[in-house]
Parts: structure tokens; sequence; C-alpha cells
């Protein structure tokens, strides 16, 4: 499977989840390492667009290709066992909890959960901390620049 990733270039490589775990983020609380991916690169962009401004737009994304292998088990999450205020905004602590606790338990590497930004599609979800981290990697690096008309 492939997943995709839009990040700085600073901080596109390694997948380590210890920029999530700065400030943490809907699905893990600061403190807790998990890297974000989506199933397509619209998610991706669109993951990270919302947190943004023309003002504060950097020139410098890279959009990260991730390769999962296909016989990597993966924790899928339908909506309905999801937290009642998964989609909330601001993202609320049962969230965070849910994620923690993926983290925490460390019985999958990967988990597929539905996106907040775009009905239909899928983050999925990386537990750097899982002994099958190293089966999984980064096939591809590209700058990214995001069209500015999606700014104004």
């Amino acid at each position: 499977m492939k997943v995709y990733r839009l990040s700085r270039k600073q901080f596109a490589d390694p997948l380590s989840g210890k920029g999530a775990a700065i400030k943490g983020g809907r699905w893990n609380s600061t403190g807790v390492e998990l890297v974000y991916t989506a199933a397509n690169r619209s998610l991706a962009m669109a993951e990270v667009a919302v947190h943004l401004t023309l003002a504060t737009l950097p020139d410098d994304f890279m959009m990260v290709t991730i390769h999962i292998p296909d016989d990597m088990p993966v924790k899928e999450i339908p909506e309905g066992n999801l937290p009642s205020d998964w989609k909330d905004f601001p993202h609320p602590a049962s969230t965070q909890r849910f994620g923690d606790s993926f983290v925490a338990e460390n019985r999958y590497c990967v988990l597929k959960i539905p996106s907040v930004v775009t009905q239909g599609d899928f983050n999925i979800l990386i537990n750097p901390n899982h002994k099958d981290i190293g089966k999984i990697g980064v096939t591809a690096m590209e700058k990214f620049p995001l069209d500015k008309r999606l700014f104004k």
C-alpha cells in the first residue's frame, strides 16, 4: 500500500512521529509519537491546508510517498466505533485518548481511520515505535508547492 504525507522539507524524513509528539494532534496527545499519513495525495494536501492561510503558506513542502507492505496487518476503525465527538473542532481529548491507546497497545503498526477533513477518505496512522516500523519506508520525496488559489 502507498500512503502520502505532505511535510515541510526539514521534517520529511525519517518517519519518527516526533513532530506530532511536540504539540499533539487529533489522534495523539503531547508526548505520544505518531506519523500521520493519508491514503492519497489530495487528502494529504487537504489535511495540511486546513491549518494554513496565505500569510503562513511555506514554499518548501515535500510530498512523501511511503510504502507499507501489503501483508502488514492494519487495524481498521469504522466511523461507528469512533468517539461520538471525533469530528469536532478543535479536536477533543477523546480522540487523543483513542490514538494514545492504539500506540500504547502496540499490537498494530498501522491504523486506518476515517478523515475528518474529507468524508469518504482515510488517514493512515503509523506507530513509529512498533517492532514492524522497519518494514515501512519512504520511496519518494518530491517538491509539492501548494496552489495559492486555495487560500484566497
